[in-house]
């Protein structure tokens, strides 16, 4: 899937749409500067490579409809729907340096082309410069986002260190996922309802649609990694075999009972090995796993839909629902 997340979902409504596509123009030129802030060449350099490389820009574009539940030209929408792609975009640095990923948006990571510290210390520049954009957005949004950005780390502690003893490895993964993945989804729409005033009730229910579309979003994100082919998916092909990591699908896979030769290639930790690495994506296509993968992904994005039901009727609405037919769609 190409192009933006607004040209992706096309709202019907054409009030809307022009909002959007006004205020989604604002946030780009309003990144770059924020991001960019630094009297240090290196840092501004680093800082602007991935945002300059592209990026769908979901998180800003969810925090602008959220908003859209209460006022949304209220001043402190546009500082949280940059600060929640602050914030994305620090993650994504310090996820490629972990995970070794070569690409990102279609082009060398960040820290193929200046190594891990530099990766790792200009995630932590838009991370601190997040932080000081979230100034402006009132204590209730800043202990939000303070607890999204708890459960990020906590979710990357928890994939790094793996199930406990005796726990489900599903459930692990779909732990790690929620905190990891589906909390700045949830922290997006949710700071667009704080920031302009919605209704708690509407707040809680953004929340609870940005968390389970958050898990949905990933877990076909796992399912793109094995199923398509890098010019759809932006990303080398089969990353997270490269770098040791079992998703839901893979977990499902090795659960069958014909999976041995899978579990002796994944068991063996990263699969860099050309041969293996194709062989174990073919394995992977074939198992009946990837259904039952797809499955977990459309459990969740009913309950995104369902969650969007309890929100007033209003095209911010039908697009909210429209983005699960999308997600659902994703990895078909």
């Amino acid at each position: 899937m190409r192009g933006s997340a607004l040209e992706q979902l096309l709202p019907a409504d054409d009030g809307l749409a022009a909002h959007l596509r006004k205020s989604m123009g604002e946030v780009e030129v309003r990144l770059r500067e924020v991001a960019t802030d630094s009297p240090d060449p290196l840092i501004v350099e680093v800082a602007g490579y991935l945002l300059d490389a592209g990026g769908k820009r979901w998180r800003p574009l969810l925090v602008l409809l959220g908003a859209q539940f209460g006022d949304p030209e209220a001043a402190s929408v546009l500082d949280a729907a940059v600060t929640v792609e602050l914030i994305h975009a620090a993650s994504l640095y310090h996820d490629d340096v972990m995970d070794e990923a070569p690409l990102r948006h279609s082009v060398p990571s960040a820290q193929i082309r200046w190594g891990n510290t530099i990766a790792i210390l200009v995630g932590d520049h838009l991370f601190a410069r997040g932080a000081t954009i979230s100034l402006n957005l009132g204590e209730p949004a800043r202990r939000a986002q303070a607890h999204a950005f708890e459960r990020l780390v906590r979710g990357q502690v928890r994939e790094v260190a793996g199930p406990g003893t005796g726990e489900d490895e599903v459930e692990h993964y779909l732990d790690v996922v929620r905190d990891k993945s589906a909390a700045l989804i949830a922290l997006a729409v949710r700071l667009g309802g704080i920031c302009a005033g919605a209704d708690d009730r509407v707040v809680e229910a953004l929340a609870e649609y940005g968390e389970a579309l958050g898990v949905a979003f990933q877990l076909s994100d796992d399912l793109i990694d094995i199923l398509s082919p890098p010019v759809d998916s932006g990303k080398a092909q089969g990353t997270d075999l490269r770098a040791g990591l079992v998703t839901l699908p893979m977990l499902h896979a090795l659960r069958e009972a014909g999976a041995v030769r899978l579990r002796e290639i994944l068991g063996a930790g990263p699969v860099t090995d050309p041969a293996l690495h194709a062989e174990a994506l073919d394995l992977l296509r074939a198992s009946p796993g990837m259904a039952s993968a797809r499955l977990v992904t459309e459990q969740y994005t009913a309950r995104a839909r369902a969650a969007a039901e309890r929100l007033p009727d209003s095209p911010a609405r039908r697009v909210l629902e429209s983005l699960c037919d999308l997600v659902g769609g994703r990895s078909a």
